[in-house]
């Protein structure tokens, strides 16, 4: 931590600063992408993958804590859901980042990002077909608990693979995006807190403080999208940022 303040340059923070407000309005409006568009970056410019998702990790903490507090005042939480699904979450969060730190998950990965574009494909075509009659979400603490583990264990995920599948299940856009962004402000600090025990402070670098400047100040305004943004157009976001996050990532794990 003191090497990283002493050895502080603005022109290095600048292009991060950037990234983080672009991911972070696209994961506060759509419910997910901030930590798979930061992990993917930080992983591309050669972080080893436990240190770009812990760094991810620790500027989540703060972010998600801001959109969560904007979602609750927006009334995007459905708290029912939100009890459901946190506890599951945390568990298995604290489990990946363990695994993580001991073993090279990096195998599983393309995996997981084939699942997801298919999911993405299927919410699109979803969204292209609304409206379909809303259902109650069955499939909750399940979900949570492979959401939390596959987002440390990969350095992102818990959007793309929780509010997918809530989406899926018939769950109302607006609610499920407010109440995953909600429960993610768990799960980061618990996965934060694993990674800083196993790892130290080392998380700490440039790109961390420029994606936690650039987070912050654009995590109001994804819960006023999310909240404004018709049902139909929504849904198909969501689809398509799913699609170009994890084809992407799914191209560069098979170069």
């Amino acid at each position: 931590m003191h090497q990283l303040l002493s050895s502080f340059d603005i022109g290095l923070v600048l292009p991060f600063i950037a990234v983080g407000f672009a991911a972070q309005l696209v994961d506060g409006a759509l419910g997910m992408a901030f930590g798979v568009i930061s992990s993917t970056l930080l992983i591309s410019l050669g972080l080893p993958p436990a240190a770009a998702s812990a760094s991810v990790h620790v500027v989540e903490t703060f972010t998600t804590a801001a959109s969560g507090i904007s979602h609750i005042l927006h009334r995007n939480v459905d708290w029912k859901l939100f009890a459901r699904l946190v506890i599951p979450s945390v568990i298995g969060g604290a489990l990946g980042a363990y695994v993580l730190t001991s073993i090279d998950a990096s195998t599983a990965r393309p995996l997981i990002l084939a699942y997801l574009l298919a999911i993405g494909v299927y919410i699109v075509w979803r969204g292209l077909a609304y409206p379909p009659r809303e259902r109650t979400p069955k499939i909750i603490e399940p979900l949570g608990f492979a959401g939390g583990f596959l987002d440390a264990a990969g350095g992102g995920g818990y959007g793309p693979v929780v509010t997918s599948n809530l989406l899926v299940q018939g769950g109302a856009p607006r609610k499920v995006i407010g109440t995953v962004n909600t429960s993610e402000f768990f799960l980061t600090i618990t996965v934060s807190a694993t990674f800083i025990v196993s790892m130290g402070f080392s998380a700490f670098t440039h790109a961390t403080v420029g994606l936690l400047i650039g987070g912050l100040a654009a995590s109001p305004f994804g819960a006023i999208l999310a909240k404004r943004v018709p049902t139909k157009p929504l849904m198909i976001m969501v689809g398509t940022v799913l699609i170009l996050t994890s084809g992407y990532g799914v191209y560069s794990a098979l170069r």
